[in-house]
């Protein structure tokens, strides 16, 4: 080893004052960040200067982690100058004790690529978000848990997994405070909770002051709910700032609801809609632009901070989507395109710049040109073969027997698809009323392994006529379609959820076996043991024990994605002849297909899932394939996008 001269001794001293001094200098500047509510001027005050937000909604988790830089910056292109986001706890902790950050779960990476590109952050943490999502962002097995858990309460039974959820989550955020130096200003506690009729101020109080311990008390707390005084009477929260949320038309009375209980302080849209949400079935929602910049100009000329909700919706990628029931079940689509200023694919709309022409009139806007659209590219055609039905598949999977249905959360199954099964053991009359009263949401039912019919939740079809013997299999494969994410029916329980009756009497003795939809690795393993089952014979659609069109089986097929530099780019998959089902790419779940009802039609296909050479693809059809002529059993790959077509009367 050499020897250290004193020369060295020196350096090594001035080296380590600089870093001590660098050091901190960094504390006192980050000591002397501050985001406060001025009460007196009706403002917010940043570093002690006047500051008001124009804040734009985007996901981390409706967005591929190689586009968040693309999106923020088209945002900050716009003028705006924050950022709210969800925190989604299901995502986060799909079962219990298992957490995932990384990937499209990489909070802080995205919420630090904001502060990149010059952006504040709004943080809404739930742990309840609506959002459209399974549940409102709920973890599933909450309801494994307690099935009688009053969710969103002081239940303890509930507070446990909060206050557990909360212990992993505030430290992660703490440091990304604006005033250790991050990013994040302001920090939702709940959210819209005068929406939901617990109306339970011991749990509210009891969110606030987990935050309060976890994040300290100079970061500013919110709340947002609908803006009228009955929503607010049940949402404010003492000790947190009140604002409220609504969409073009008039402003004046929601706010005046929001002076009632915050009769000083600015005046806040925290979700401002530009566009809607859809529903299976039901049109495209769209919001003319016009109609969206004159109230936006309104709000920003009172002063008012506004997040526009959303500014770029992105995907609801997997099986993530949630329902509403608005008197009757509605499944929300893959697509959360919302007609936002940025599209699905992240492009800029007309709206775009319409708001950004608005935007402009406020706050400067930064130099530089906006980033254009991507490059979009039509694959065309992948062909694809049977490889092998739900049917085919159950025997290598692992089953549960109980006398009565039970449901997916007693099976510890996020969402999906569970069959159901019984043996008929006394005879019937031909034909009987076979009744499945509540099922949650799509049941699709065979005697023998024959496709008898469907009954659904959405279209309140229950029954069907049966005909059957002694000895006959039952089987009913049951579909999630999303949980309910708003209201007061969050506890959505999915599958059998009560007993299924023949002409008034019930069935018992039932084997339930689910399929791993929500785990790529369990199912990569069925569908190699399925095919060694199969001993790669060609499956020929006709016998693969599923619905007579193909329905209920999985099929698989490539395709190439050339290999120069411009390649690969944004795609769409368009599904003809397809009924309903889900689809993945290079083993990323896109999410559900059902252009047969609409209004989405096309899914779309982000880059950053792709790559140069060949690409799996990877169908599961519930109902009808066009696979029973071999020719026609392809997908196809176009650079347009349909989320508007045409839907049932």
């Amino acid at each position: 080893m050499r020897g250290i001269t004193n020369t060295s001794i020196l350096c090594i001293f001035y080296l380590l004052a600089l870093l001590a001094f660098g050091r901190s200098n960094v504390q006192e500047r980050s000591s002397n960040k501050s985001f406060v509510i001025d009460y007196n001027n009706n403002q917010f005050l940043k570093d002690g200067q006047p500051f008001r937000y124009i804040s734009g909604s985007i996901h981390y988790f409706r967005v591929i982690p190689s586009d968040w830089r693309d999106r923020l910056k088209k945002m900050r292109m716009a003028g705006f100058n924050a950022l709210q986001t969800y925190v989604e706890w299901s995502s986060h902790e799909p079962e219990p004790g298992m957490y995932d950050f990384n990937d499209i779960l990489d909070l802080e990476t995205f919420l630090k690529t904001a502060q990149e590109e010059d952006l504040v952050v709004i943080l809404r943490l739930g742990p309840f978000i609506d959002a459209e999502r399974d549940m409102g962002g709920l973890p599933y097995w909450l309801l494994h848990k307690n099935q009688d858990m009053r969710l969103r309460s002081s239940d303890p039974s509930y507070l446990t997994y909060v206050d557990e959820w909360f212990a992993v989550l505030l430290p992660k955020i703490k440091p990304l405070l604006y005033e250790n130096g991050g990013p994040i200003i302001m920090v939702q506690v709940e959210n819209e909770y005068g929406s939901y009729p617990a109306c339970d101020f011991a749990y509210t109080s009891h969110m606030r002051n987990l935050v309060r311990k976890g994040l300290g008390d100079n970061v500013v707390l919110f709340t947002t709910d609908g803006g009228g005084v009955g929503y607010l009477k049940c949402g404010k929260i003492p000790g947190v700032y009140s604002t409220v949320d609504f969409g073009p038309g008039d402003i004046t009375k929601p706010f005046e609801a929001m002076r009632l209980f915050e009769p000083q302080g600015p005046l806040v849209n925290s979700e401002y809609y530009p566009g809607w949400l859809d529903h299976w079935g039901a049109p495209h929602s769209t919001r003319d632009a016009k109609v969206v910049a004159k109230s936006f100009d309104d709000m920003l000329a009172m002063n008012a901070s506004v997040n526009m909700y959303m500014f770029h919706g992105g995907t609801s990628f997997g099986l993530s989507s949630g329902s509403n029931l608005d008197g009757s079940f509605q499944a929300c689509p893959t697509s959360y395109d919302y007609d936002a200023p940025l599209s699905e694919a992240g492009d800029p709309t007309e709206k775009y710049w319409i708001i950004r022409n608005i935007t402009k009139k406020y706050l400067p806007l930064p130099s530089g040109d906006v980033p254009p659209a991507s490059p979009k590219y039509s694959y065309g055609r992948a062909h694809l073969a049977p490889l092998g039905s739900v049917f085919q598949m159950s025997p290598l999977l692992q089953s549960v027997t109980q006398k009565w249905p039970i449901t997916f959360e007693q099976l510890l199954m996020p969402n999906g698809l569970v069959l159901y099964e019984t043996v008929l053991p006394f005879r019937i009359a031909d034909p009987a009323r076979m009744s499945i009263s509540d099922v949650h949401d799509r049941g699709y039912v065979f005697v023998d392994s024959q496709f008898l019919g469907m009954v659904s939740r959405e279209q309140k079809m229950y029954d069907l006529a049966v005909s059957a013997l002694p000895n006959h299999t039952i089987s009913i494969i049951v579909e999630s379609q999303g949980r309910v994410c708003f209201g007061s029916e969050i506890n959505d329980f999915k599958g059998l959820t009560t007993n299924v009756t023949i002409n008034g009497y019930s069935l018992e003795n039932w084997k339930m076996v689910p399929l791993p939809l929500t785990n790529m690795t369990r199912l990569s393993y069925a569908l190699h043991y399925l095919q060694k089952k199969l001993k790669g014979n060609q499956v020929h659609p006709e016998r693969l024990m599923g619905t007579p069109k193909g329905g209920m089986s999985f099929y698989k097929g490539s395709f190439i994605i050339p290999s120069n530099d411009s390649h690969p780019q944004d795609t769409f998959l368009y599904l003809d002849g397809w009924r309903k089902g889900l689809v993945w790419v290079n083993d990323f779940c896109l999410g559900r297909y059902w252009p047969e009802v609409g209004p989405q039609v096309a899914l779309y296909v982000p880059r950053g899932i792709l790559k140069k050479g060949s690409n799996t693809l990877l169908v599961l059809e519930f109902e009808a394939s066009p696979c029973l002529i071999p020719s026609s059993c392809f997908v196809t790959f176009k650079d347009t996008p349909k989320i508007d077509g045409s839907t049932p009367k």
